[in-house]
């Protein structure tokens, strides 16, 4: 996890005798997190790892392992009491996410929000992956959504908007060292407010254009290669007019258009001067980055850098 991100403590129950992991896992679990009790599917026993972060007020926890469950029972849920909302965002692996009025089964890309007052039980098949975060039952209501949540809500392949919200946390919290912890803890309550009051069938006031601008920017970066894309495609996808993305971009001092392009150029250069790129013409490169044809290419290249592809192949050998 990147510095900005401040460490709060970590553990892992590798080096723990076999015999005791379970016990390990559930009172370090009590301290740093919740209060839960686990049980391991495995031969080899229990092994996880997990580290906890401080994002202000916000508890970050990126937690991995073998084929487990954990279940906050309605005894634990009384003994330990636990008054905020978890986000729990499943990076590897699938899921079951039981509670008490039903079944949610998760793949890795989805996110999941729940109540820890209410019992559940979450299961892992096989090894996994999660960021955790833990935000203040006031809080959320507080930036998220006024009302609570009223149920564990699954998001991820509702739509597609819903989808790029979530890729978009998804990349915020795997970077959290492009901004400091208080941009960070914005921009991921941005996020799951607009999930969250979507799904409740609120509305949604008018993200920041900061975290907009990351959505934005996410999508672009993981679509250039499709030689179609444009504004209005990414607009569409965020569920804003062009003329909205417009001004999003007008303030980070861009456009959409020369975002994409500016973005196309920088990694077609970075291929171009990769050792042992020679292999790679500079007509796939262009085609590998979106660009039409080789002289349109050509000339935004050399309009951009100084020297044509050619000159900077060869520079960089």
């Amino acid at each position: 996890m990147p510095a900005p991100a401040q460490m709060i403590s970590q553990a892992s129950t590798e080096d723990v005798d076999p015999r005791e992991r379970i016990e390990f896992w559930e009172d370090y679990n009590r301290r740093a997190l919740v209060g839960l009790s686990c049980s391991s599917y495995s031969e080899r026993g229990l092994l996880a790892r997990q580290a906890n972060f401080r994002l202000g007020d916000v508890r970050l926890a990126e937690i991995s392992g073998n084929a487990h469950a954990v279940e906050r029972t309605p005894q634990v849920a009384r003994s330990t009491p636990k008054d905020s909302v978890f986000a729990t965002l499943l990076v590897k692996g699938d899921a079951v996410f039981l509670h008490e009025n039903g079944c949610l089964a998760a793949t890795a890309g989805d996110l999941v929000v729940y109540d820890t007052r209410r019992p559940y039980l979450f299961g892992f098949s096989s090894s996994m992956r999660q960021f955790l975060v833990d935000i203040p039952r006031d809080r959320f209501v507080e930036e998220c959504v006024a009302g609570g949540v009223q149920g564990p809500m699954l998001f991820g392949r509702g739509t597609a908007r819903e989808g790029e919200l979530v890729v978009a946390l998804r990349s915020v919290l795997e970077n959290l060292g492009a901004a400091g912890p208080d941009s960070a803890r914005g921009t991921v309550l941005d996020l799951i407010r607009l999930l969250a009051t979507e799904r409740s069938g609120g509305r949604a006031a008018p993200a920041a254009y900061q975290t907009q601008l990351i959505v934005a920017e996410d999508y672009i970066e993981r679509h250039l290669h499709d030689a179609c894309l444009t504004p209005g495609q990414v607009a569409g996808v965020m569920g804003v007019s062009v003329r909205h993305l417009g001004r999003i971009f007008e303030s980070a001092g861009t456009t959409p258009s020369r975002h994409i392009l500016e973005r196309r150029l920088q990694r077609a250069h970075d291929d171009l001067t990769a050792p042992g790129a020679s292999g790679t013409t500079i007509a796939d490169i262009a085609y590998r980055w979106g660009f039409s044809s080789q002289a349109h290419f050509a000339r935004h290249f050399r309009a951009r850098f100084g020297s044509t592809p050619t000159e900077t192949r060869a520079a960089a050998r």
